[in-house]
């Protein structure tokens, strides 16, 4: 048993060490995935390919720990809705894809179902405990990349909640740039394709910010599940893939001829 305890310690020790490109994913339900959860809130397990394990895929875990990544991604910090497949790993798979110079990826999930803008201010929990595991994902070694960032469905009921869209959005990464001390850290945030009566208003608010480093990838086209609010495994599937060509195409430079 002593043996047994001393490997795993051993081997936690040895994936914190390891430097890392991180990323932190962020926003509600369709981040931290509800792809293969059926109607009565148990997820299938159904994995494809772009879902399996990757022992150079990590993520952070509830108590702050590098593990070796698995779906679904969100399980311990959404924790109050069933989670299933989202863009995680398909989009860190396809980044490392095609970026031979990506070794080890760390993921770091933040979302919560059913958030809107407003919960997500600074002072508010789950903005301030995503800055605490943003902060603590980087304490041995690595480089936060990216936040990537979908949300907004919760803020299409009222007319004042999508006209304030925007700013609220635009305080959001003010605000978590300064408190990561990365003032040009990359948001790649997407446009939401469900919500009620005030969606085109807060999609039009979300392709409109026009702020350094931030770029948006308009979920529109997707596939969702039959509740129209949450995309559907393979739709999570092509999105990851999209974020990945997003963040390729904006932040990462090409290699040398």
């Amino acid at each position: 048993m002593e043996e047994q305890f001393n490997s795993q310690e051993n081997e936690e020790n040895r994936i914190t060490k390891i430097n890392k490109q991180i990323f932190i994913l962020s926003g509600q339900s369709n981040m931290a995935g509800r792809g293969g959860v059926d109607s009565h809130r148990k997820f299938d397990g159904i994995l494809p390919p772009e879902c399996q394990t990757d022992p150079k895929i990590l993520r952070l875990d509830a108590h702050l720990r590098w593990v070796e990544a698995h779906e679904p991604l969100h399980a311990d910090i959404d924790n109050k809705k069933a989670c299933g497949i989202g863009p995680g790993m398909p989009f860190t798979k396809a980044v490392r894809s095609q970026d031979p110079s990506i070794d080890v990826v760390g993921l770091v999930p933040c979302a919560v179902g059913g958030t809107a803008i407003k919960e997500w201010e600074k002072g508010a929990h789950p903005y301030e405990n995503m800055v605490k595991r943003a902060k603590a994902s980087t304490r041995c070694g690595g480089e936060i990349k990216a936040i990537l960032w979908y949300q907004g469905e919760s803020d299409t009921s009222t007319q004042h909640d999508a006209d304030t869209y925007k700013a609220n959005m635009e305080r959001f990464i003010h605000n978590v740039r300064s408190d990561l001390c990365l003032p040009t850290l990359p948001i790649i945030q997407v446009a939401i394709i469900s919500g009620d009566p005030w969606i085109e208003k807060v999609r039009e608010s979300q392709m409109g910010i026009d702020m350094p480093n931030v770029v948006c990838v308009d979920a529109k086209g997707l596939e969702l599940k039959e509740d129209n609010l949450h995309l559907t495994t393979e739709a999570q599937v092509k999105l990851g893939n999209m974020l990945a060509d997003a963040y390729l195409k904006n932040f990462v430079s090409p290699p040398p001829c």
